[in-house]
């Protein structure tokens, strides 16, 4: 068992929280030590105190961390259960390797560890929801609610009785306000004689297809099976099943930055024991209202765009420069219908100048079509209904290059 971690969301591409490096030394040091006799007890001991030692040096950058802190009591935890001192040797023991037989290899699982069997015998087929981020970042929640959002740093996507989602946005640019999900964090937690407590997590360029501990399911359980990892496309897609909550989760790596989508039962979504902490599950409530790009606001300031303009340089120039027809040219290769993917498609190009956000959206949408009950929702649009004739888009100009021209306003006038 190997506690959560979750490192501290700065710098963006090298992070000074090594929690991941002591689980990955702790589980290669004792992987398969649940089979060990009471006389190698003293080995798997070693490794604790090795363990804690590990977390001890990166206190100080881990500082905060929710699940650091968790790793922290999970090795106290175990070295109770263990009765293992904190004083002596900390040299690592051999490396070990699975055994035959290993709980992996299960394919039996409870009925109770299968969501639609237990919960739903002599009922109606569960309502499933769908909540995306992708891009930068740009929200859709469980109630088909779109938004862009600013979000930088640590946000909770989902937080209910049975997993936590964590994510981490940095800048793409220096100086800018354009943010995308570089880290993220899912916490299954422990649930009957289904799974262990399971740890996944993602950073830039590391999306590994098994769990922190390095296992590829629930653990050790009768009915481990019923949360199961799988790669799709290697270092690019995995695919998270747990059966047991009904829910499906999907997460790629497209250029730099990460992805999410997920499909759940609204009962499973609902499950909170204090629905006032719900205010920040941003796949529930929706991001807060002062981490939204206020399209009002947008408009009012594109009067002003041409004198910020003259006042001098804004953002960096982003490595690729997009013109308006150029941008929407480029998501039509793949986005033809002009929702709000595509409307997202154009302004991330225009803000990032970064072609892999045109494939963010694209693929977002693409988890759409296989993870949203309703397909009649799949595509969103944006709401026009309070507009004015003062607000509208000027003769000639189409809607969606309009919008994407008020987002980069807003963006140069920060």
């Amino acid at each position: 068992l190997t506690p959560p971690s979750l490192c501290s969301p700065f710098p963006a591409v090298t992070s000074p929280c090594k929690i991941l490096k002591c689980n990955s030394e702790f589980w290669a040091a004792t992987s398969g030590s649940h089979h060990l006799g009471a006389e190698e007890a003293p080995e798997f001991c070693t490794a604790l105190r090795a363990y804690a030692h590990c977390t001890r040096r990166t206190a100080r950058t881990c500082r905060g961390d929710l699940a650091y802190h968790s790793a922290v009591h999970g090795i106290d935890d175990l070295m109770v259960q263990h009765n293992c001192s904190k004083d002596g040797p900390t040299s690592q023991p051999r490396l070990r390797t699975l055994p035959p037989g290993d709980s992996q290899e299960r394919s039996d699982s409870p009925e109770i560890c299968h969501y639609e069997k237990s919960f739903h015998k002599h009922s109606a087929a569960p309502n499933y929801t769908h909540c995306g981020l992708f891009g930068d970042p740009h929200l859709r929640t469980f109630t088909d609610t779109f938004q862009t959002c600013k979000v930088q740093g640590a946000w909770p996507l989902i937080d209910n009785n049975y997993l936590n989602v964590q994510v981490t946005n940095t800048p793409v640019l220096p100086g800018s306000s354009a943010t995308a999900t570089s880290k993220l964090t899912i916490i299954f937690k422990s649930f009957q004689e289904c799974v262990d407590q399971k740890v996944y997590q993602a950073e830039m360029d590391e999306l590994p297809a098994a769990f922190v501990d390095g296992s590829k399911n629930g653990g050790d359980k009768h009915g481990a099976n019923s949360l199961k990892i799988t790669e799709k496309v290697s270092g690019q897609h995995i695919e998270i099943q747990a059966k047991y909550i009904g829910t499906t989760i999907v997460v790629r790596q497209v250029g730099r930055y990460l992805t999410f989508a997920v499909r759940m039962p609204e009962e499973v979504v609902n499950a909170v024991e204090d629905r006032d902490s719900q205010g920040l599950y941003l796949c529930l409530r929706g991001c807060p209202l002062n981490q939204q790009i206020d399209f009002q606001t947008i408009r009012s300031a594109q009067a002003t765009e041409g004198r910020a303009r003259r006042k001098g340089p804004s953002l960096p120039a982003p490595p690729e420069a997009f013109t308006y027809e150029t941008a929407t040219a480029k998501c039509r290769e793949k986005l033809p219908v002009e929702d709000l993917y595509f409307q997202s498609c154009v302004f991330d190009l225009l803000t990032t100048g970064d072609v892999n956000f045109m494939l963010a959206a694209y693929y977002a949408f693409e988890d759409v079509k296989m993870l949203h009950s309703n397909k009649d929702k799949l595509h969103l649009y944006e709401r026009t209904r309070d507009l004015t004739p003062g607000n509208t888009a000027p003769t000639g100009t189409h809607p969606t290059l309009w919008v994407a021209l008020l987002c980069l306003c807003w963006l140069c006038l920060l």
